[in-house]
């Protein structure tokens, strides 16, 4: 497990932040540095079929060790970090043995609390691997990609475990929403697979959210202020406006489990023209398009109140739940619960609040429920993760692998 540790501290310095505003793939050259090193690594490994593609997708296979027939699993995760924190110079630090209060982050005065964070408050004893405040950890997803490549080198030095072709992918991008866009599903070759991308420990997720973008527009007229009496309408103060009459208990800070929501993440601010990006999200296909249809109306009711045409929508659906696509495929959430059972994990289902690749991939058709990581406060400078959570999942990979093997004995 030592080199468990060793690989994921390694891959978080490398900086792989994605960029929505580049349509390239992968949107930032740093992805194909990280992914160019992942597949010299996994060629040293011994892996079979090892690729890099020209849009950064990085694939290979462990062998089949046994002579009859086993169905083909696959296990991803993305090598791309979140836009909402840097991902550059990342400094991780680990905490061993903690036993509570608050951990310093770096040098500052930025610390990672129980009072805020009560998870930490279950990790007494645990080894913390944190930031330093500075920046983001990595954890999502670099720490599925240590966990994969481990769990394929222990299954490599042990062959007296007896598994089926093991499938091995990382994608760029995914968290902008394209990790699954020109992933292969046909030369990945497996019957089913798992993302390595979920949270704390037995995190066991075959549902996430149906998503949307809504772009709002507000469109404005600039004139010099000395002289913009009865002729300027600053954009802005009509952003304003719509934005109060959106409903504000339904945003992410005030919902939780299946209740869905309506989240302004971003907005370009000027006085001739304001944009406005939300993203939409409703575990239930039905919830969604009402929530559509609502901002429609809060457009078209400021629009009758202001001149028509001030205020402009333009909606994008960006994934579905995955949830109609894994459940005719029971024995895929059976197999990880088992092997998740026999490792000492509780399972814990619960559904994803957001997306990950393997819901884009279910519709591609490789069923892929997501597994945990063992990691927390993903996208943000309190992220953290514990040594102990990272080498739990190694072993449900390792089972997963194993028992595969032996159903279709």
């Amino acid at each position: 497990m030592e080199q468990l540790i060793e690989r994921f501290l390694r891959y978080v310095r490398f900086e792989t932040q994605s960029n929505s505003a580049n349509a390239q793939c992968p949107s930032t050259e740093g992805q194909r540095v990280l992914a160019q090193q992942l597949k010299d690594e996994l060629i040293e490994l011994g892996l079979a079929d090892v690729s890099l593609d020209d849009n950064g997708y990085v694939m290979a296979r462990l062998p089949s060790n046994v002579e009859h027939d086993v169905p083909a699993i696959g296990f991803i995760a993305h090598m791309d970090t979140a836009m909402d924190a840097s991902g550059k110079n990342v400094k991780p630090q680990i905490v061993e043995n903690y036993q509570g209060g608050d951990i310093a982050l770096g040098v500052g005065d930025e610390v990672l609390s129980p009072i805020q964070y009560p998870d930490l408050n279950k990790l007494h004893g645990h080894n913390i691997i944190t930031t330093d405040g500075t920046t983001l950890l990595g954890a999502d997803n670099k720490a599925g990609i240590a966990e994969i490549i481990t769990a394929a080198a222990y299954l490599i030095a042990h062959p007296e475990i007896k598994h089926g072709d093991i499938c091995i992918g990382f994608t760029p991008d995914e968290e902008i929403g394209r990790g699954a866009n020109l992933f292969d599903v046909e030369k990945f070759n497996a019957q089913w697979a798992y993302t390595i991308d979920g949270g704390p420990v037995g995190e066991l997720e075959f549902e996430n959210f149906n998503a949307s973008s809504a772009y709002v527009t507000c469109h404005g007229v600039n004139v010099h202020p000395g002289t913009a009496k009865d002729k300027m309408i600053n954009a802005m103060n009509i952003a304003a406006q719509f934005q109060v009459t959106m409903p504000a208990e339904e945003t992410p800070e005030c919902t939780e489990g299946y209740e869905g929501f309506f989240h302004l993440v971003s907005m370009e601010p000027s006085v001739a023209k304001t944009k406005l990006h939300y993203i939409l999200r409703d575990f239930d296909s039905e919830g969604l398009e009402r929530r559509k249809t609502l901002i429609q109306e809060k457009v078209d009711a400021l629009n009758t109140r202001l001149d028509k045409g001030r205020v402009s929508l333009e909606i994008v659906d960006c994934y579905s739940n995955m949830r109609e696509m894994v459940e005719p495929h029971p024995h895929i959430i059976e197999f990880a619960k088992q092997a998740m059972i026999e490792c000492d994990v509780k399972p814990v289902i619960k559904p994803i609040r957001g997306g990950t690749d393997g819901a884009r991939l279910s519709f591609k058709g490789l069923p892929c429920p997501n597994i945990f990581t063992g990691g927390y406060n993903f996208h943000g400078i309190h992220e953290f993760i514990t040594v102990e959570g990272m080498e739990q999942a190694v072993k449900v990979i390792v089972k997963l692998a194993e028992n595969t093997a032996k159903n279709y004995a």
